[in-house]
């Protein structure tokens, strides 16, 4: 599963002094966009192409606190059905393995001149990616 490390900074913190609530997406997403670079599909490449990216459906499940100073692995691991949809597993975790959040999300590559989502996402990413393996393509 693919992994990115992540450390809270003072400034993400709310008043209660741990991680707020819309930085969880932030990690999140952080994590999406180092998935498809180091699988080789750019923002430029997918400029490129008139392609992009969307999330139409984001479900977080806060687990544990997260303050400042703590570091997070943050996973993303893709799940294929058929359609024009696709699954993002991702969680977020403390190093010493507690898991702080769940975050699921629903996704989608849209046709950036049609305004449509593409009918099949798989294929697509597959022609960009210089490393199809990372994103567990069907």
């Amino acid at each position: 599963m693919f992994t990115v490390r992540v450390g809270v900074r003072g400034y993400e913190l709310d008043v209660l002094g741990h991680l707020n609530q819309a930085v969880y997406l932030q990690y999140a997403e952080h994590a999406r966009w180092e998935l498809l670079r180091t699988a080789g599909v750019t923002a430029a490449k997918l400029q490129a192409s008139r392609t992009g990216p969307v999330v139409l459906e984001t479900t977080i499940r806060y687990l544990a606190e997260l303050h400042a100073g703590d570091e997070v692995d943050v996973s993303c691991a893709l799940e294929w059905g058929t359609g024009k949809t696709f699954r993002m597993a991702q969680e977020i975790r403390r190093v010493d393995g507690t898991l702080a959040a769940g975050v699921t999300a629903v996704a989608g590559i849209l046709d950036l001149d049609r305004r449509r989502m593409l009918a099949a996402p798989a294929d697509h990413l597959r022609s960009l990616a210089d490393q199809p393996a990372l994103l567990n393509l069907p």
